[in-house]
């Protein structure tokens, strides 16, 4: 059935880089600079598996994609080198039969196991390039029932066209509230305890006192502290310091290798009842759904994020430890220096509801692209919190063993953060 599914793609002509498809050096020199970290991700791609309650709906699901998707610019556009050798976006024509497939797969395969099947032909995008010739993105439609849909979308989109959060929230602008398609659905209320960027802090009125301004003043110390010893660290582990060798890192870096993407739902309410027993606090990243507050683009930063691996008596210990972490990262801006020296290095030096008419079960957005053996993303979705992995198969054989394990976990922790609650109603 794999070779099958990689026949079905290979029948579209594939080419090795941009700019040879005969755009012409005048409109690339009037396309808009692909950005410095779009150029670090030249290698990365987003896989979102959205599962649908009904059969494919072809006209519907076409007509929607056109409607919405295809208009966008980055969702129209070419990268072309101009003629400094500078890649540009470059607008082009779309044509939804080279981005709507529908792929032949082995029907007994199918018949057997369709759970397998689509993840057997999800596992094998991330061993086949995309045609540059056209805008980076695919629809995969397996338009056959499984265990979790009636039918299957894998959307597969350079990473250049935008990072996870900006291809989400166009995701949100293009779905429709399943009780009133004329709807968008309804977004949570913004956060309320924090407004503004990470350094920004209120200054306390002199009603307030000496204390209250020494302690605001001080907080810019600290933020300055943090900021210096991450920095420092972040830079040292790059250049020199190394992880001990675990699972988590791949042993070999060859081109295409394969990653399979798989996932799992936990208890949205499990998660949140941890998070209120255990005080940790949750942002909400997407403020709107409304197509204007769409910002386009990769906007990257990195910190440095321990990974202990230990057993605890205590299942709480590890959400304890993990917290603590989080805090001392939230004073620094570790992140934003990584995003702004990334994008200075890279110009030095050079070189990713109802959707169209159909209601959505789940959905789960990864990834391929990166060295590591196991990527781990989250994505909620009405009462689940989706778990979705992408795992280099040679090292993790058994990837659905390791979804079993963060079910287990969660149960773990849920069922002390309860024991914690009463054991406060006792005292």
């Amino acid at each position: 059935m794999e070779a099958a599914a990689a026949a079905t793609l290979r029948k579209r002509a594939l080419s090795v880089h941009t700019g040879s498809n005969g755009t012409t050096l005048a409109a690339a020199a009037a396309g808009e600079l692909v950005s410095p970290s779009a150029r670090l991700v030249e290698d990365f791609y987003i896989v979102v598996v959205i599962g649908i309650a009904t059969p494919v709906n072809l006209p519907v699901a076409r007509a929607g994609i056109e409607s919405q998707l295809a208009r966008y610019p980055r969702f129209r556009s070419i990268q072309v080198k101009d003629g400094s050798g500078n890649p540009r976006w470059v607008p082009t024509t779309v044509n939804l039969d080279h981005h709507i497939i529908y792929p032949k797969l082995d029907a007994a395969a199918v018949a057997r196991d369709p759970d397998k099947a689509v993840e057997d032909y999800v596992a094998t995008l991330s061993t086949l390039p995309m045609d540059e010739s056209r805008p980076l993105w695919e629809f995969h439609v397996l338009d056959f029932p499984t265990s979790e849909a009636a039918a299957t979308t894998a959307i597969r989109v350079h990473h250049s066209l935008g990072d996870g959060m900006s291809l989400l929230t166009l995701l949100m602008a293009c779905t429709r509230s399943a009780a009133d398609p004329a709807r968008l659905p309804a977004m949570p209320p913004p956060p309320t305890t924090r407004t503004g960027a990470i350094w920004e802090r209120p200054r306390p009125p002199l009603s307030a006192g000496a204390m209250a301004f020494l302690a605001w003043a001080w907080s810019f110390v600290v933020l300055a502290w943090h900021t210096v010893v991450d920095v420092v660290s972040f830079f040292a582990t790059i250049l020199f310091l190394r992880d001990p060798h675990t699972l988590f890192k791949r042993v070999n870096h060859g081109a295409r290798q394969r990653k399979r993407l798989v996932h799992r739902g936990l208890s949205l309410d499990d998660v949140k009842f941890v998070k209120n027993a255990m005080n940790c606090a949750c942002v909400n990243m997407i403020e709107s759904g409304k197509e204007s507050d769409v910002k386009w683009g990769n906007e990257l930063g990195f910190i440095i994020l321990p990974f202990h691996i230990g057993l605890h008596d205590d299942p709480l210990q590890y959400v304890r430890k993990a917290k603590k972490i989080v805090d001392r990262k939230k004073s620094s801006l570790e992140v934003v220096f990584t995003h702004l020296s990334a994008e200075v290095i890279l110009k030095i030096f050079g070189l990713k509801v109802e959707f169209c008419g159909h209601p959505v079960v789940f959905i789960a957005p990864s990834g391929y692209g990166p060295p590591e053996a196991l990527t781990v993303n989250f994505q909620s979705y009405v009462n689940a919190m989706m778990v979705n992995l992408a795992v280099d198969e040679a090292q993790f054989p058994d990837s659905h063993d390791l979804l079993d394990d963060f079910v287990e976990s969660l149960n773990l922790i849920r069922g002390a953060a309860s024991s914690l609650g009463k054991n406060h109603k006792n005292d």
